[in-house]
């Protein structure tokens, strides 16, 4: 008979409620103080029940998630949803991110100065005249 959980983990309620794919990830994260439970930064052995609000970044994303239940195992995705409810607040900033992500353009593509990638160096190298020489030094001077 399956034993009903009052109280788990919450390093293995994260990842059970898939939002870490490993345990370790979901520790890393808590050891850093990245997680709050309650409004209180957690460490991994805190005990997490249902009806707990739980906040946290996955990604570039900040989360606020109240706990519905809790899962001895990590199950399929489907399942895995049902341990949680995101807050209201938390999708619409989400979403909010997501279009400003979408309609931002790329910060690597404005950078003007920096290293040079490998096709950058080759067409500097091309213009200096260099061609297939190794070097800088003039090897064939009279």
């Amino acid at each position: 008979m399956a034993e009903i959980l009052t109280k788990q983990r919450i390093d293995k309620w994260l990842w059970a409620a898939r939002f870490y794919k490993t345990r370790a990830l979901a520790v890393e994260q808590l050891d850093n103080g990245r997680v709050e439970i309650n409004g209180l930064v957690a460490k991994p052995a805190r005990e997490v029940k249902a009806g707990d609000t739980v906040r946290f970044r996955r990604g570039a994303d900040e989360l606020t998630v109240i706990v519905q239940a809790l899962s001895a195992m990590r199950g399929p995705a489907p399942i895995a949803q049902l341990l949680y409810e995101e807050t209201v607040a938390s999708s619409a900033a989400r979403a909010e991110n997501a279009s400003a992500r979408r309609l931002a353009p790329e910060p690597a593509n404005t950078i003007e100065q920096g290293r040079p990638t490998k096709r950058d160096r080759r067409a500097l190298d091309q213009q200096r005249g260099w061609g297939d020489r190794w070097s800088a030094s003039m090897d064939d001077e009279p």
